[in-house]
């Protein structure tokens, strides 16, 4: 496994991370968690990512069950906040009530005395964002978090939120965790540039577009059974990756990722891992031999004319 610093601080975490959005505490119980979690430790992977809207707070219970016995300081957890986990009004958002609230509820479920990442899982146009930062700053003063992020914010949100804390002499974020792969690639113009420019590290969840870049959808085929496309409710997010044409083009870009001798999801998330913006890439993993494919992308040397022709294949 290889690592990267967050951006331009010294925080480094591992090129390919694990992530629980779908799996823990929802699809996985907390044993095959603990096993997948700990293979991911033993490959190198040292960031594990959640949040607590992850089956409503379960993903983080199921991820705290499974580090209690690695150790503390070896690990680098990020969790978030933003969308209700209830239905009061204040449990909600990014007012100063609900960051501080949702800190102490994330640290319970993880067993945990510190979060590493405390990230905005998306921007609140209800709450001021100097309200925000000032409210993560205390909590960074007070020792509960290390360090904090955004995830899928604008260009422009994010310029303020530097704007912001530089002004009022706060902590600044250090990371954006978007969206990005070879069949998603909007953050390029806008996004990389000014998180670069703010020297924030990028996280990128979804690097193998839901999954439509494992090479298990076949066009004019049904999606496997048990596969996340099978699934009514969690396929509901990759609809859109799943269409006859793009499955059509995704084959082509697997026969690239043959003639190079890797798996396509290795080609995929390598492709991520070419921009020296991205810091990491968030994966999923149902099990361990998943797993261990996914992490052997940290080391793959693949020639950017493969890259570039699979761009060609998938260009809109």
């Amino acid at each position: 496994m290889k690592y990267r610093r967050l951006g331009k601080y010294g925080l480094q975490i591992s090129e390919v991370s694990l992530g629980g959005w779908l799996t823990q505490g929802r699809t996985l119980d907390h044993e095959a968690t603990k096993q997948i979690v700990h293979r991911a430790f033993d490959l190198g992977i040292n960031f594990f990512d959640t949040a607590d809207a992850y089956a409503r707070g379960e993903g983080e219970i199921a991820l705290g069950y499974a580090i209690q016995e690695l150790r503390r300081d070896h690990l680098v957890i990020a969790s978030k906040c933003y969308w209700p986990m209830s239905d009061s009004p204040n449990d909600q958002g990014l007012s100063r009530k609900h960051i501080t609230e949702s800190v102490h509820a994330s640290l319970r479920r993880l067993g945990l005395d510190y979060l590493d990442i405390f990230q905005f899982h998306r921007h609140d146009a209800n709450t001021p964002i100097e309200e925000s930062v000032r409210a993560i700053d205390d909590l960074i003063k007070q020792g509960k978090v290390l360090y904090w992020g955004v995830s899928e914010w604008t260009a422009a949100q994010i310029a303020d939120a530097n704007h912001i804390a530089r002004a009022i002499n706060a902590n600044p974020p250090i990371s954006n965790q978007p969206q990005y792969s070879l069949l998603a690639r909007n953050i390029e113009k806008e996004i990389l540039p000014i998180s670069a420019r703010e020297g924030m590290g990028t996280i990128v969840w979804s690097p193998l577009a839901q999954g439509a870049l494992t090479g298990k959808y076949k066009p004019g085929q049904a999606p496997p059974p048990g596969s996340r496309g099978a699934d009514e409710k969690a396929g509901v997010f990759m609809k859109d990756f799943l269409s006859d044409d793009i499955l059509a083009r995704v084959q082509q870009v697997a026969s690239l990722a043959s003639d190079a001798g890797v798996t396509l999801a290795q080609f995929a998330l390598a492709w991520c891992l070419r921009k020296p913006e991205i810091s990491c890439v968030i994966v999923g993993a149902t099990s361990t031999k998943q797993l261990e494919e996914n992490v052997a992308a940290s080391d793959c040397q693949i020639n950017p004319a493969l890259f570039a022709k699979a761009e060609e294949i998938l260009a809109d």
